[in-house]
């Protein structure tokens, strides 16, 4: 899959023709929105809306509905991140979802593993679930581990007017297709998991891994989008002004 980061339209461009990315950045409401219609605003945030409602053959105007109402709901959070200096994001993607996830891998590890081992041999696809999740853990511990140690302290410096890296295409191309194969393990666990839904039958265990996963996936869209469609962006314009 290709990936180009997202590039804000000029004022006045006609909604359709935004990148979803961009319209989430600018509301991280509208994430919900893109999410109840399976739109993916993180790894693919680089289309328009159009693009995006015909790839899913979802007819525009109920996505549009939802996108206006969404404007006038008050209770929508003030704080967006995206409005954040660099410094400032980078800081809150460390804080916040990094945070999550170093909470959340180990106690989804621990009931992932448990469940395909009560279930699994009825089950299969719980055992491909256990697999396919060690996957992204073990991906997301070095991802992100390289982030905070290179990619995110040149982004601070190039805030304050410094370089820290010769060039950040190569460090900034390696995190986004780290991110697209993250994306394909998360697309491929939904599918296991028939969209997160537990049988009738699932036991507690079962159906508390079934929630995590979810919060896991809402979460994670949000983390990379932050960094795809904001973050990346910003630094490379930081850095071609130096």
């Amino acid at each position: 899959m290709n990936h180009k980061p997202n590039v804000f339209s000029a004022p006045g461009t006609p909604l359709l023709q935004r990148t979803v990315g961009e319209l989430v950045a600018e509301r991280p409401g509208r994430s919900r929105i893109f999410q109840s219609f399976k739109i993916d605003f993180c790894c693919q945030g680089a289309r328009t809306l159009r693009e995006a409602c015909e790839g899913k053959n979802i007819a525009l105007s109920a996505v549009v509905e939802q996108l206006e109402a969404e404007l006038t709901d008050k209770t929508a959070p003030a704080h967006n991140p995206a409005d954040l200096p660099l410094d400032e994001l980078a800081g809150y993607i460390v804080e916040t979802h990094h945070a999550f996830l170093r909470r959340e891998l180990p106690r989804l590890h621990v009931m992932t593993e448990r469940v395909a081992k009560v279930h699994g041999p009825h089950a299969p696809s719980l055992v491909e679930l256990f697999d396919t999740f060690v996957g992204v853990e073990e991906e997301l511990t070095s991802h992100m581990a390289k982030e905070e140690q290179i990619l995110f302290p040149a982004v601070v410096a190039l805030s304050k007017g410094t370089a820290a890296l010769r060039s950040l295409e190569g460090p900034i191309a390696q995190m986004i297709h780290e991110h697209e194969t993250v994306g394909a393990a998360l697309e491929r666990m939904r599918y296991l998991t028939d969209g997160f839904v537990p049988p009738p039958e699932a036991c507690n265990t079962y159906r508390a891994l079934f929630a995590g996963l979810q919060e896991f996936e809402e979460d994670l869209h949000r983390h990379i989008h932050l960094e795809n469609a904001v973050l990346f962006p910003g630094a490379k314009a930081l850095a071609e002004k130096l």
